[in-house]
């Protein structure tokens, strides 16, 4: 490999840190999702800004603050100089720091998260927390990420199952309130946190209480 291509490999690679500071609440959702998934908190927060920065809906939700005009695919969002800055909300709540890498590449994630945190007229490290909290408000993020996993740890016949019980209970369930795969697998997490290590391990372990019932 030429030393022009070793350059090029460590500019496309190139990540930089970001350390957010958001809600506590929010940061421990954060870690309650590295925790079943076995994925480190670095990891889990970039997937959130990646997500985020693709849904048209956190755009449509972010577009609310925007006081500098910003595009994303094809739309164009106005800003609006009257809007309140988005520093002021995070006033007199009680937040920690969280840490996350992101690619700093030309029209990659950080790139995109500079060009926001213009739109919202903020520093880019409280714009990734918006970003962040935006995002994981957002349920069909909760929903693939957890689903994904789910998908790489559980055995086809396992995860039928799973469905099938989610099934029954969206059939039976008087307060007509739809519940969604993260909603059952933090469920399981609650009651087997401590004596499982994995996602898959808990689902398995609460799929064969089931069983052993019948």
């Amino acid at each position: 490999m030429s030393v022009e291509e070793t350059k090029r490999k460590v500019r496309c690679d190139k990540k930089r840190d970001v350390k957010p500071t958001i809600p506590t609440h929010l940061k421990e959702c954060i870690y309650r999702l590295s925790y079943i998934t076995n994925t480190p908190v670095k990891d889990v927060t970039e997937s959130i800004c990646i997500s985020g920065l693709k849904s048209p809906k956190v755009m449509d939700y972010l577009s609310h603050y925007f006081r500098r005009g910003f595009s994303f695919e094809n739309t164009v969002y106005m800003g609006d100089m009257s809007r309140t800055p988005i520093r002021k909300m995070y006033v007199n709540i009680d937040k920690e720091r969280i840490s996350t890498r992101l690619k700093d590449g030309q029209g990659d994630t950080y790139d995109v998260i500079k060009r926001l945190a213009y739109a919202l007229d903020c520093t880019p490290t409280l714009a990734t927390a918006f970003l962040i909290e935006a995002s994981i408000k957002n349920t069909e993020f909760v929903n693939d990420y957890v689903k994904a996993h789910l998908e790489e740890e559980l055995d086809k016949g396992r995860l039928k199952e799973l469905k099938e019980v989610l099934k029954y209970i969206n059939r039976n369930n008087p307060y007509k309130e739809e519940v969604s795969l993260s909603h059952l697998v933090f469920y399981i997490m609650e009651e087997l946190r401590h004596g499982a290590n994995t996602i898959g391990t808990s689902v398995q372990n609460w799929l064969d209480k089931i069983r052993d019932k019948d």
